[in-house]
């Protein structure tokens, strides 16, 4: 008897077409990628404290064991449809079980929007109009909170940087370049 891929290696091909066996998506060869989506499901699943076996009980054995602890490990990428699935299994919307991206600087503009960003405090009192007013008593909020009250620059993280592209108007990945536009990044 000839196994399935005997065959196909028998038929021969059109000139220029790929040979498209049927798959399982499941079985697609696993990328780093998967290797993280893996990690992600195990993480849910420790979340829901379940073991894998109780996942596979629970499912009515719709995700074996064997094949869960495969995805989370990498060793097996999942389909979209059967991650949708275990989303709804496990009872959370399916970008949960996805890993978040690393941001990664790809360019000076971004590397500048990446890092802290030291706002000069008294060219910023210097600035008229509300967007500056508002931007100068949460820069004053920030320093009561980290009882830093050296009064001529200070450091604004990451999470301050939303709340400021709200203030000027720019997208957060720009908050950075309009800081510098507006020649308020101290430059010791």
């Amino acid at each position: 008897m000839m196994s399935s891929d005997e065959r196909w290696a028998d038929q021969p091909q059109e000139e220029g077409r790929v040979d498209m066996r049927e798959f399982d998506d499941d079985d697609v060869i696993a990328s780093p990628y998967s290797r993280k989506v893996g990690e992600r499901l195990r993480v849910i699943r420790r979340q829901k404290r379940l073991s894998l076996q109780e996942v596979e009980a629970s499912s009515n054995e719709e995700f074996k064991a064997s094949v869960l602890g495969a995805y989370e490990r990498g060793e097996r990428a999942i389909s979209v449809p059967r991650l949708e699935r275990l989303a709804k299994f496990y009872n959370v919307p399916v970008d949960q079980l996805l890993p978040r991206e690393d941001v990664t600087p790809s360019n000076e503009a971004d590397l500048l929007n990446s890092k802290k960003l030291a706002v000069d405090l008294l060219k910023l009192t210097q600035l008229s109009g509300q967007p500056f007013e508002m931007l100068v008593r949460f820069l004053k909020m920030i320093q009561v909170q980290r009882q830093d009250f050296n009064g001529k620059v200070i450091t604004v993280r990451g999470d301050d940087t939303r709340a400021i592209a709200a203030m000027l108007d720019v997208p957060v990945d720009q908050v950075g370049q309009r800081l510098d536009a507006l020649d308020l990044l101290f430059r010791p």
